[in-house]
């Protein structure tokens, strides 16, 4: 397996700290950046490539501008940039996010046992489970119901019309299942009943939207383009 450099730039050192021992349990090196001037710069280093940018958006007082810059300063390929969920201030800058783009977001609340199989299809995305490509990437907790099981996960992605939620124990397909999340920048829970409608050990389940609201509707919308 190839190891990549990743930037964590966050304001809150526990953060930083937490996603670079997890990388450095998987062998990947990293850099860490506390104001948005220190990630730029450790971006624009081409003696130390970084492959992907995880970032705190409060850094900039510009973030669409910031984003655009990480992800264009490495002199080659686009690298993929990935937004801290808790630090997107508006659903305004979510929206103009899309057309950076990100790749998507994490919950900078993640264990370290949750981290790297979130960054997981963007450090190695050719062998990554191609189901999950159309959809945005977003780590954010969420809960189901299914029947007597209840229980929470985090989410691999977000579509208009279903999720990917990573779990040691999908449900089985067909399974009808009541979910219950936050998308970044919202300041309310959203509902969906869904139905399972794949599963795997490995990677969790996907879920297929049946019933949702049409405020919430439009919030994912707005979110997933």
């Amino acid at each position: 397996m190839s190891h990549k450099i990743i930037l964590i730039a966050h304001r809150d050192s526990g953060v930083r700290d937490r996603f670079a021992a997890a990388l450095a349990d998987a062998r990947h090196a990293y850099v860490t950046a506390e104001t948005a001037d220190a990630a730029v710069t450790a971006a624009q280093d081409g003696t130390h490539p970084i492959s992907l940018a995880l970032v705190d958006l409060g850094l900039h007082e510009d973030p669409v501008t910031w984003a655009r810059a990480l992800r264009s300063s490495g002199g080659g390929h686009p690298r993929p940039v990935l937004a801290f969920a808790g630090t997107v201030r508006s659903a305004a800058d979510a929206r103009a996010l899309l057309a950076v783009p990100i790749a998507g977001y994490i919950n900078e609340h993640a264990t370290t046992a949750q981290i790297l199989p979130a960054l997981a299809p963007h450090l190695f995305p050719a062998s990554f489970d191609r189901r999950l490509t159309p959809r945005l990437t977003i780590g954010v907790p969420v809960s189901y119901r299914a029947g007597q099981t209840i229980a929470t996960a985090v989410t691999l992605n977000l579509g208009r019309g279903g999720m990917a939620i990573r779990t040691l124990s999908p449900l089985t397909p067909g399974t009808v299942v009541e979910l219950k999340f936050r998308l970044p920048a919202s300041a309310a829970d959203l509902e969906a009943r869904g139905r399972v409608v794949w599963a795997d050990r490995k990677v969790g389940m996907g879920v297929q939207f049946e019933r949702v609201s049409a405020a919430d509707q439009q919030a994912i919308d707005a979110l997933t383009g």
